[in-house]
């Protein structure tokens, strides 16, 4: 490993250092070429419809480590290094990553392996909380990551771009976070600007999570792109329950306030509450149940020393981050079609793209 990164700086030193080239903000050329280097995760059929440019330079791929996770290192404009994520693969252990669906807090340390501890921080707020799959993922590509933006650093480069498309968006995500408290933590120099891109990616965390987040990137330093006929960004499965929402609020008292009315009106309310905060609560822990303790066994049985964590109580999933629409027209569905068959027709990058020529920013 060592010795790859000691290449890797050697080539990043190669090329032409040059002054800030990234600015806050949606870029639609920047994105369009982040999107040709995700799409290279993809056979030779699927990155012949996305071709990469030649202002786009292949440096590394990771080994492929924890859940089926890799990633890849690229030069944007001979200056720029990419980061990318890959996305959901047909391999059980990739979709085994999405369906670990239970949350946890977003700050910890999981145990991912025998005598392999992965501490972690994505937000500091004690209700925030992420999806156990993807911080898993987190912790393996973490591991090559972090030594490469080190290379990176070390070679004289002050910015970074990273994408991520799909279930690579959704890592991206935590990725980022990480990085942003590293900073924060000077562990990661303060003077690396990151700008990062979650493309078509699934929802991450719980709100809590989600505002933190934004409030790091808010100033134009990460953006979340979706398809609005994509199915991807709308899982997992979210679940709001009367627990879910901040300390003050209406419902707290609910109960001692209708043990405070008088008979039948007390009756009648006492019902309507438990209709609806019951079947909410018992959806939860059965979410939690079948995508936390169930899928647990089926990672310990994939990871040997994996542990499962203690779950953090919720399934309220979030869309996450300064949100890009592209928004599918009547032109579109005609390209591609709504086809029970072909349920990623609208996740693919080629549909990404043509939305993308057609979006007025």
């Amino acid at each position: 490993m060592h010795k790859t990164f000691f290449l890797l700086t050697i080539i990043m030193c190669s090329t032409i250092l040059s002054a800030q080239n990234l600015k806050p903000g949606f870029d639609k050329e920047e994105y369009r070429n982040l999107m040709r280097i995700s799409a290279q995760f993809g056979d030779s059929s699927y990155r012949v419809k996305v071709p990469l440019t030649d202002n786009i330079k292949f440096l590394y791929r990771s080994a492929v480590v924890g859940l089926d996770n890799t990633w890849e290192l690229y030069t944007l404009n001979e200056t720029i290094p990419v980061i990318s994520i890959r996305g959901t693969t047909q391999n059980s252990q990739s979709w085994l990553a999405n369906f670990y669906a239970a949350m946890i807090p977003a700050k910890g340390t999981i145990t991912i392996g025998e005598n392999d501890d992965f501490q972690y921080e994505l937000a500091t707020h004690p209700e925030a909380a992420v999806h156990t799959g993807w911080v898993v993922s987190l912790g393996y590509l973490a591991k090559t990551i972090l030594p490469a933006i080190d290379s990176i650093y070390k070679s004289g480069k002050r910015e970074l771009l990273i994408i991520g498309h799909s279930q690579g968006g959704a890592i991206a995500y935590l990725l980022n976070a990480q990085l942003m408290h590293l900073q924060t933590n000077q562990k990661l120099p303060s003077d690396l600007r990151i700008k990062t891109y979650c493309s078509a990616a699934p929802k991450p965390g719980n709100l809590q999570f989600a505002y933190e987040y934004e409030s790091m990137v808010q100033d134009g330093w990460a953006y979340n792109v979706v398809n609005s006929a994509d199915w991807v960004p709308e899982v997992p499965f979210s679940i709001q329950t009367l627990d879910d929402f901040n300390e003050v609020n209406p419902f707290v008292g609910a109960s001692e306030m209708i043990s405070k009315q008088k008979f039948p009106t007390k009756l009648a309310l006492r019902h309507a509450y438990n209709r609806m905060s019951k079947p909410t609560k018992r959806a939860q822990r059965n979410f939690q149940k079948y995508l936390g303790k169930y899928t647990s066994k089926l990672v310990s049985k994939n990871i040997p020393g994996f542990v499962a964590p203690t779950y953090f109580e919720s399934n309220h999933f979030v869309r996450t981050g300064p949100t890009i629409v592209l928004r599918s027209d009547e032109e579109y569905f005609k390209l591609f079609p709504n086809d029970q068959q072909k349920i990623f027709n609208h996740h693919f990058h080629e549909a990404y793209l043509y939305l993308l020529d057609k979006l007025k920013l």
